[in-house]
């Protein structure tokens, strides 16, 4: 197989056009063409308004050998192989009950598909409703106000990933051909196959609804169990010499009200970033766990179309997709400011999970045509910004903001103009933005929300991002707050053999602090499944 690197064509070339292009760096004719694939697609915008799509692709062509004497191009790579991913199930160790994920997150979910798939039948534990209902909980709360603590953006069938942009990119390096096997398993069950090359690659929460979906259905075909409106409230081990070991997990069934006891030698915690009680749970049984940076902020709302002529010039094409962009600031005061999770063509939504506590997140749909981009514009906070030095200390520090926001909006999305955070007063009403939010919204005034410190250093950052793309500190441009589930508060400590202290508990995804994205989280949750395939062996099949 030939690799072909940095094949650049005009941004409105045809599938023809493309296959010519093969055909011409590679000095041969159409019959020597067997096929070829994609493998990565980019576009280059830096010259603009000349833009171009930039490729990687394998082709398969009869007679290599005779190609590659005719060729010299460091753009060329002969013999090529592709991303292989191999499952290692040959543990030895023999399993006493059935081994227990808690959490459907992408952590959760994926680490439950590989063990499934491979003979292990997990029984997976959610807290929340599966996605269909948890979708009709979700919208019912946007409409009403009336939040479902164990379901809502937050909890329930694929984790707080599956109302967001559905972003799958990542910067995690990756040796071991987890990140392709990610959006290879994505791409079968019900993503569009472009995400497998995309370099910026996004599902859209309406598609990854009927994606979890259908990987939570193999996994039940597969001897898998998933239980909705379950979860674990307590832990019960045993110490054999001075090692605790896990023994059972208590249970909460959300839906009868009682609870019940599920033996397990074996627990993946994948609990996610807003797993708050679980998180002190653990903790009152000295499961070994740090306080962790993170970041908060605002998400700000621009006009799509500003963003898109930024990016592709003042007259570029309309079949183009709705433009990302990524911008970063580091300020004198020593903290960083940054884009986060940029939702272009999206919405800002009320993500709360608690009660009087209020937090935003942004989304977007697969067409990503709403009329606003919007991104969080956060800062950097250590655990020298929470005021304690308590593993739970930056829980608490979220929790701080998110009632402050809840307090400033009354309940709904506190909602204000960038110019009127500069000068520190409510504002009254809208410019020519209007906020693109699931749920209901007010204006007032958002810097009230935060440590003077952190407003500060988020008008700065953002004055800053205007130099970069004009107009980002526009007066009109809209702020909403509190975004404050960036990433997890805690790191739950694991071992070389990602086992906590207490053997048997596997800290898993961006909860347990060891991912942040869909993505990264999701490769956590294959590497987790690894290594117990690697040390158990598969169950036999239930008959």
């Amino acid at each position: 197989m030939i690799r072909i690197n940095q094949l650049k064509l005009n941004i409105a070339h045809t599938q023809s056009d493309l296959e010519r292009k093969i055909l011409k760096t590679l000095h041969m004719k159409k019959e020597y063409l067997q096929g070829y694939k994609i493998r990565r697609q980019s576009i280059d915008a830096r010259k603009k308004p000349d833009l171009y799509y930039v490729y990687s692709v394998d082709v398969l062509v009869k007679d290599e050998a005779k190609i590659k004497k005719s060729i010299k191009s460091n753009q060329i790579q002969f013999q090529a192989k592709e991303d292989a991913y191999n499952f290692p199930a040959n543990g030895t160790r023999e399993f006493k009950h059935r081994p227990v994920i808690i959490g459907t997150g992408p952590a959760g979910l994926f680490c439950g598909y590989m063990l499934a798939i491979h003979g292990y039948r997990p029984i997976l534990l959610e807290r929340g409703a599966d996605v269909d209902q948890r979708t009709k909980d979700v919208e019912t709360f946007w409409k009403t106000g009336t939040l479902d603590p164990s379901s809502n953006v937050q909890f329930g069938e694929g984790g707080a990933g599956t109302f967001s942009d559905g972003k799958l990119n990542t910067l995690v390096k990756d040796k071991s051909g987890r990140n392709h096997e990610v959006l290879r398993i994505f791409a079968r069950h019900g993503a569009p196959e472009a995400i497998t090359y995309q370099s910026k690659p996004h599902i859209g929460t309406e598609i990854l609804s009927r994606v979890v979906k259908e990987m939570r259905e193999c996994i039940c075909a597969h001897g898998g169990e998933v239980r909705f409106h379950s979860q674990v409230t307590d832990i019960q081990t045993v110490t054999t010499g001075n090692t605790k070991v896990l023994r059972k997990l208590e249970v909460y069934d959300l839906k009868k009200q009682e609870k019940y006891v599920l033996d397990t030698e074996l627990a993946v915690f994948a609990i996610g970033h807003s797993a708050r009680d679980t998180f002190a749970m653990l903790h009152q049984h000295e499961v070994p766990m740090q306080p962790k940076a993170f970041a908060v902020g605002v998400r700000m709302e621009h006009p799509q179309e500003m963003i898109n002529k930024d990016q592709y010039g003042e007259h570029y094409p309309d079949f183009l997709p709705a433009a990302p962009y990524k911008l970063t600031a580091n300020l004198k005061n020593g903290r960083g400011v940054y884009t986060f999770c940029m939702c272009p063509g999206g919405y800002v939504v009320n993500a709360s999970s608690e009660p009087h506590r209020l937090a935003v997140n942004g989304m977007s749909y697969s067409k990503r045509d709403g009329q606003n981009a919007n991104t969080a514009v956060i800062v950097t906070v250590t655990p020298e910004d929470f005021g304690s030095s308590h593993p739970l200390a930056g829980v608490e520090f979220q929790r701080k903001l998110e009632e402050n926001a809840y307090r400033e909006g009354n309940g709904k999305v506190p909602v204000q103009l960038f110019g009127d955070f500069c000068k520190n007063i409510p504002s009254q009403k809208l410019g020519d933005i209007i906020p693109q939010i699931k749920g209901m919204y007010q204006l007032a005034n958002v810097r009230r929300i935060f440590p003077e410190i952190i407003a500060d250093s988020l008008q700065e950052g953002v004055c800053i991002f205007d130099q970069k793309l004009p107009g980002y500190a526009r007066k009109d441009a809209v702020i909403s707050g509190v975004e404050s589930r960036t990433s997890s508060p805690v790191r739950i400590i694991r071992d070389d053999f990602l086992q906590s202290e207490i053997r048997g508990i596997y800290p898993c995804g961006e909860g347990a602090g060891y991912a942040g994205g869909i993505t990264s989280a999701a490769m956590d949750g294959i590497k987790i499944a690894e290594m117990i395939a690697g040390t158990y062996r598969p169950l036999e099949t239930k008959k």
